[in-house]
């Protein structure tokens, strides 16, 4: 994995969306203009936290968090999500 060129401050993270599921457990398969928005996905980057509450999640946790949560970004042609890490319900 390249290095990326954007690093979160403080209490916020980069999250890497995993893909939208393709097709139902059944094999249907799912059009694009039905697929949901995925609420999991991979933290690649982490800010340094604030002065009182450091930082739980890592880089390379895999979290689950709010349908709306965070602000959708393309970094060097990728999709990400920046949140703060209140936005993240578990580490799975």
């Amino acid at each position: 994995m390249s290095e990326l060129k954007i690093k979160p401050l403080a209490d916020r993270i980069l999250i890497e969306a995993n893909p939208a599921e393709e097709k139902t457990a059944s094999g249907i398969i799912i059009p694009d203009t039905a697929k949901e928005k995925p609420q999991r996905g991979k933290v690649v980057a982490v800010g340094t936290g604030k002065k009182d509450e450091p930082l739980t999640v890592k880089v390379g946790d895999e979290v689950l968090y709010g349908k709306y949560a965070g602000t959708e970004l393309t970094v060097d042609g990728k999709e990400y999500l920046i949140m703060r890490e209140a936005d993240v319900f578990a580490i799975v």
